[in-house]
């Protein structure tokens, strides 16, 4: 197979865990999807249903399914999202996909997750700038997508006005989790969407004297010679790179901090090299053989860095995105790949992104490959293959890819007026905004 067609099979498979294996109520996405069936529950997570969206409309863009399904699709999330239990108009990290009944993360994280409405909301404002036509179905779909929108009280979660975002809200605990949002890590986009608000926004100093003052956000030290703008050592998980740039275009995206196309590429680098130079030893590492972040794992579910990882999930147990193991010791590199990780950075490192693509599927294909793709992570060290699938890996291998193909997401969302307000008042700078 060509390496294009490979790229095609790769994207198109992908995305069908989207499509195939959403819930069968409210074609929301599950959270996880096990490579030979469904697992039996209603799980279905909210953010992974942002990244459901995004493939949604490569998919239409592409043609592997119709544009009146497309938004035939999006109609039936929506009638679910615009019924279910929301908090000052945020979602929770997981939700029932019948009814919409929250289903509580853990004993105090029983209310909203504003990272994973932030994640919901890049997919849904792609989606009412994809949808454009003038007729009555995706006239009713922008409508109710702006509705929602504008809803969401972004500035609730500044707890009473204070300069940091926080991440959970709860009617039975408050904010009695204390989580503060600072970077650098996934949630960059959290901060652009709460600025963008039409009717909520926060103040720019909440961006600055929150977001930007976290204890792991400036860096400017060098791993394997190569010098990394932000972020903590070796930079974390790749999924940094990853979640908020599915829409966020980082080409010239620049504020007085960084620029974050040189902040993303030198993060990839830095994990690519890792695995070349591979100092643990592990089995299968190499130039054709890379990437490290949250995954699926022997013991759970994990987070993969080339160093040990402060946490900054708030429960004490050494992960972060909000997916907690709970799990309480820092995890760092222990030997599993993640094929999202190599996968989700096409734009970055094309040339080693393909390279992997070619190791997983030629290689490893025979226990990797599934009706959904490439399963979550594996290790040859001991020869561990997932039995699963995760809506938060699989939906940035089919954004990311696509916006390497063709920039799509990238340019739905960043032409969105609102999210253009939020970037201004933030104060970034990209071709997007001149």
């Amino acid at each position: 197979m060509s390496d294009a067609a490979l790229l095609e099979l790769v994207q198109r498979q992908t995305f069908l865990y989207f499509w195939e294996g959403a819930h069968p109520v409210s074609g929301l996405a599950r959270d996880n999807v096990g490579v030979l069936s469904n697992l039996e529950n209603d799980i279905v997570a909210i953010g992974g249903s942002g990244f459901g969206v995004m493939a949604i409309i490569v998919a239409a863009s592409r043609a592997w399914i119709s544009r009146e399904s497309a938004a035939t699709r999006l109609t039936l999330m929506l009638d679910l999202l615009e019924r279910a239990t929301c908090f000052h108009g945020h979602f929770p990290h997981f939700m029932n996909g019948s009814t919409g009944a929250v289903i509580p993360f853990s004993r105090k994280d029983d209310g909203g997750d504003i990272v994973e409405t932030s994640l919901l909301f890049q997919g849904l404002l792609c989606a009412r700038q994809y949808f454009d036509q003038d007729n009555e179905a995706e006239k009713r779909l922008r409508e109710r997508i702006t509705c929602l929108w504008r809803d969401v009280e972004w500035s609730w979660h500044t707890r009473d006005g204070r300069s940091v975002l926080n991440w959970h809200w709860s009617p039975n605990n408050g904010f009695s989790l204390v989580h503060e949002i600072r970077g650098w890590n996934e949630c960059l986009v959290t901060y652009v969407l709460a600025a963008a608000s039409p009717r909520y926004a926060i103040d720019a100093s909440v961006y600055h004297d929150g977001w930007a003052q976290g204890r792991s956000f400036l860096n400017g030290k060098s791993y394997y010679g190569v010098e990394l703008p932000l972020g903590p050592p070796y930079g974390g998980p790749l999924f940094f790179s990853h979640y908020s740039f599915c829409g966020l275009d980082p080409r010239g995206l620049k504020d007085i901090y960084a620029d974050y196309w040189r902040q993303n590429t030198h993060h990839v680098q830095i994990n690519f090299e890792h695995c070349v130079h591979n100092p643990g030893q592990h089995k299968g590492y190499g130039p054709s053989c890379w990437g490290l972040t949250a995954s699926d794992d022997p013991e759970g579910y994990n987070v993969h860095t080339p160093d040990e990882f402060t946490c900054a999930c708030g429960y004490g147990c050494g992960n972060v995105a909000g997916r907690c193991c709970r799990r309480h010791a820092p995890d760092e590199d222990n030997g599993v790949i993640s094929p999202t990780a190599a996968l989700s950075s096409f734009p970055y490192a094309p040339d080693a992104a393909l390279r992997a693509m070619r190791y997983f599927y030629d290689r490893l294909g025979d226990q990797l490959w599934g009706r959904f793709g490439f399963a979550d992570a594996f290790s040859q060290d001991i020869n561990w293959f997932s039995k699963s699938y995760s809506a938060i890996n699989q939906g940035p291998i089919v954004a990311m890819i696509e916006n390497y193909r063709t920039g799509l997401l990238w340019s739905l969302f960043m032409k969105d007026p609102d999210v253009q307000a939020g970037l201004r008042r933030l104060g970034f700078r990209s071709p997007d905004l001149s």
